[in-house]
């Protein structure tokens, strides 16, 4: 869907989502639900929405469900090649905790060990 074109419950999960975030983190540059190749390319999307909020290309997607998000990833992961990729990142937990699919390259485990450091919190 692209900001409301369907009202299918995966779309109205994404608009709720929207709107949770613009309450709780109103600095971040977000949008409304969009395709992912509009979503990816910045100069695609200001020719179909000219009115979109974000600028440039987007660098981080949500997706309304985990087979979604998986799909996502693994293609994504496949297409971009290089093994630098970060992710899948679990939110919402009290500590920092990330999963490792069994295709993660060293790379990507030095990225996840990485981002799990920097999200500890310095008072621990």
């Amino acid at each position: 869907s692209n900001f409301g074109s369907s009202n299918q419950p995966s779309a109205i999960k994404m608009r709720q989502t929207l709107d949770a975030l613009l309450i709780q983190a109103p600095w971040l540059q977000v949008d409304g639900e969009m395709q992912g190749d509009v979503a990816l390319d910045g100069m695609q999307r200001v020719a179909v929405m000219p009115h979109s909020a974000l600028a440039g290309d987007a660098n981080l997607l949500v997706f309304p469900n985990i087979d979604a998000a998986n799909i996502s990833y693994s293609l994504m992961k496949t297409a971009m090649g290089g093994g630098i990729t970060i992710g899948p990142i679990l939110l919402g937990t009290a500590r920092p905790i990330h999963v490792l699919t069994p295709s993660a390259t060293v790379r990507g485990i030095f990225n996840m060990t990485a981002l799990t450091v920097a999200e500890i919190p310095s008072d621990k």
